[in-house]
C-alpha cells in the first residue's frame, strides 16, 4: 500500500519552510473556518495572527479531528449505534488516528514546538519484536533480527558466490570486485570463505542460542541460521523494508500523552473561535461573501442558523463534504466527489501488564503477521513500568476492516485478542479491556484517508484546490502527503496563503 501511495504521490517531503508570515489583513475582514482537525485549527491560528475575525465551525464536542486519543473514561458512537467506553487506567491511551511523527515532517514539530508540547521517540522498528507468518515456520513467530540477519546473509554469499565465479565481470574491474566481496561480508556477516553459518560473526547479528555470560555460567552457543528456502517462501522478509521507507526512517517521534496534544496545543490557541456540535449542511457564496448553514450536531434538525463571513476555507473531508450543498463551479464539486476514502481499523488492548517487555524483551516497535490484525505496535513510554498498559493490536485496511468493523464490538475484540496470541501466548490471560475503531464507521468522516487514484489527481487535484470565489479547501486530501498530519499542515498553509493574497487584492480593487 505504502508503494501505491508514493507513486500517486501521497508519500512525498515536506515542503514547509518555516513560520507563516502573514500580514495586512484587510481591515475587518472575516474568515470562516469549516473543521477543527489539523488544517482548520492551523488555518484558524495563522489568520488571526494575521488580523482576520475568525469564527471555526466544529461538528464534534471537542477539537483535533483525526488527530485523537482515547483514553479511560472516553465515550465513542460509531454509524449503526454501537458505543464503547473506554475503561483504560490512568495514563494510558491509543491513538486510533495519526501515531507517528517522522523528523522531517517539519511544520508538526514546529507546532509543537511554539507551543511546547513535549515529544518522545516513536520506535518503528525493534530487533527484538517480532515477524509472523500463519503457515511460516510451523507458525511460529520469528525474530526479526534472525529474520534479517538470515535474508542479508543468504543474499551476500550468493552475490559472494557469482562474484568469486566471475559472472559479474562484464559489470565491474578488478578492483570494484574486491571491493565489493569485502562490503558483501561486512553486510551479510560472512566469514573468511564468504560463507553465512553458524559462527561468532553470524551470531552476533541474529543472536546466540546461548548469550555470552559471566563467572562459571554456560558458555557462549553460536545460532544456527535459518534454511534459505524456508526463509524466503515465508514471505517474512517483506517486513524488513518498512523501516527503510522514507516516512519511516528515524527518528520518529511521538507527542507525550497522545498525539491529540499538538492539535489541542493550537486549540488552546484559538478556543474562543471555535464553535462546537456545529453540523454544517450548506455552503453559499456569491460575490460579497459566504453563507454557512449549521444545525446542532446533537439534535438533527434543530439549532439550524446561517453564519456569515466574507471568506471560507473548508477543511471537512471530501467524504462529508461531498454529502453537503455546496454553490461552487461544477470542477470544484466534481474534484469533491471523486476521491474516495480507505476503510481502515485500530484496535487498542489494555493488558494487566507489560508481559512483551518482562517475557519476550520487547521494549516498543512493531511486531507484523500476515494475519488480518497485521501488526502489534508496543508503546514506546514508560519502559519497565509496573502495572496495567495499551499495546496497539491491530491496524488494517480495506477487506479487512469492512469485516472486523461488521461484528459487534465485543466480537472484535475477541478475535483481535485470538489472533495476537499467535504471536504472544500471554494475549488471552493478560487481556483487560479494549477499544476498537473502524474509521469507515466514525459518523464525522466516513474513512480513514482520501485515496487519489493516478487519474483523479489528473483530472481534478488542481481544481480541488483552487480558490473558488470566496472558498478554498484544505486538508490532508489536498495534499501530496495524504493521511499524514503534515499534509494537512502544508495545505492549510499553501490555501491560506493564497485566500489572502486575493483578500489584499480584491479590497485594493474595491477601494480603487
Amino acid at each position: 500500500m505504502y508503494h501505491a501511495m508514493t507513486s500517486l504521490g501521497f508519500a512525498q517531503a515536506s515542503t514547509f519552510s518555516g513560520p507563516l508570515r502573514l500580514d495586512g489583513a484587510p481591515k475587518g475582514a472575516s474568515v470562516l473556518v469549516l473543521g477543527a482537525g489539523i488544517a482548520g485549527l492551523v488555518a484558524a491560528y495563522e489568520l488571526r495572527q494575521a488580523g482576520y475575525h475568525v469564527t471555526v465551525l466544529e461538528y464534534n464536542g471537542r477539537a483535533g479531528g483525526r488527530s485523537w486519543s482515547i483514553r479511560g473514561g472516553d465515550r465513542y458512537t460509531e454509524l449503526g449505534g454501537a458505543e464503547q467506553t473506554c475503561r483504560f487506567a490512568k495514563g494510558e491511551y491509543v491513538n486510533p488516528g495519526p501515531w507517528r511523527l517522522p523528523y522531517h515532517h517539519h511544520g508538526m514539530l514546529d507546532y509543537a514546538r511554539r507551543f511546547n508540547v513535549p515529544l518522545e521517540p516513536f520506535i518503528q522498528v525493534n530487533y527484538n519484536a517480532y515477524l509472523h507468518g500463519t503457515n511460516a515456520f510451523g507458525g511460529k513467530p520469528q525474530r526479526y533480527r534472525t529474520v534479517q540477519a538470515d535474508y542479508n546473509g543468504h543474499v551476500a554469499e550468493l552475490l559472494a558466490k557469482a562474484t568469486g565465479a566471475g559472472r559479474l565481470d562484464g559489470e565491474i574491474s578488478g578492483e570494484e570486485k574486491e571491493q565489493l566481496l569485502e562490503s558483501l561480508a561486512s553486510f551479510g556477516g560472512l566469514d573468511k570463505d564468504m560463507l553465512y553459518g553458524k559462527n561468532r560473526i553470524a551470531s552476533e547479528r541474529r543472536g546466540y542460542d546461548v548469550p555470552p555470560g559471566g563467572g562459571l555460567m554456560p558458555r557462549a552457543q553460536y545460532s544456527t541460521p535459518g534454511n534459505r528456502g524456508e526463509l524466503l517462501s515465508s514471505r517474512l522478509w517483506e517486513s524488513l523494508a518498512v523501516g527503510h521507507e522514507y516516512e519511516f526512517q528515524t527518528s520518529i517521534f511521538q507527542p507525550k500523552h497522545g498525539m491529540d496534544q499538538i492539535a489541542l496545543a493550537v486549540y488552546g490557541q484559538v478556543k474562543q473561535l471555535v464553535q462546537f456540535h456545529a453540523k454544517v449542511t450548506a455552503i453559499d457564496q456569491d460575490e460579497r461573501g459566504v453563507t454557512v448553514t449549521v444545525e446542532d450536531a446533537r439534535q438533527p434538525g434543530q439549532g439550524i442558523r446561517k453564519v456569515k463571513a466574507d471568506w471560507c476555507v473548508c477543511t471537512i473531508p471530501l467524504s462529508i463534504l461531498s454529502q453537503v450543498e455546496v454553490k461552487a463551479k461544477p470542477e470544484l464539486l466534481a474534484a469533491i466527489a471523486a476521491v474516495p476514502y480507505a476503510a481502515a481499523f485500530k484496535a487498542g488492548l489494555q493488558f494487566k501488564r507489560r508481559f512483551w517487555e518482562q517475557d519476550d524483551g520487547i521494549f516498543g516497535g512493531i511486531s507484523y503477521t500476515d494475519q488480518p490484525i497485521n501488526r502489534i505496535c508496543y508503546p514506546a513510554s514508560n519502559f519497565n513500568a509496573k502495572g496495567p498498559a495499551v499495546v496497539l493490536g491491530a491496524y488494517m485496511f480495506g477487506p479487512n476492516a469492512f469485516e472486523f468493523s461488521a461484528m459487534n464490538t465485543d466480537e472484535r475484540l475477541r478475535e483481535v485478542v485470538r489472533q495476537g496470541g499467535q504471536l504472544h501466548a500471554q494475549y488471552e490471560k493478560e487481556f483487560d479491556n479494549g477499544v476498537t475503531v473502524g474509521w469507515h464507521r466514525v459518523p464525522w468522516i466516513n474513512g480513514c484517508m482520501g485515496m487519489w487514484t493516478e487519474g483523479a489527481r489528473a483530472q481534478h487535484y488542481d481544481n480541488l484546490c483552487t480558490i473558488d470565489n470566496r472558498l478554498v479547501l484544505a486538508g490532508e486530501h489536498a495534499s501530496f502527503i495524504g493521511g499524514w498530519q503534515e499534509g494537512a499542515v502544508l495545505s492549510a498553509h499553501d490555501a491560506i496563503t493564497r485566500l489572502h493574497a486575493k483578500a489584499k487584492a480584491t479590497t485594493t480593487r474595491s477601494a480603487a
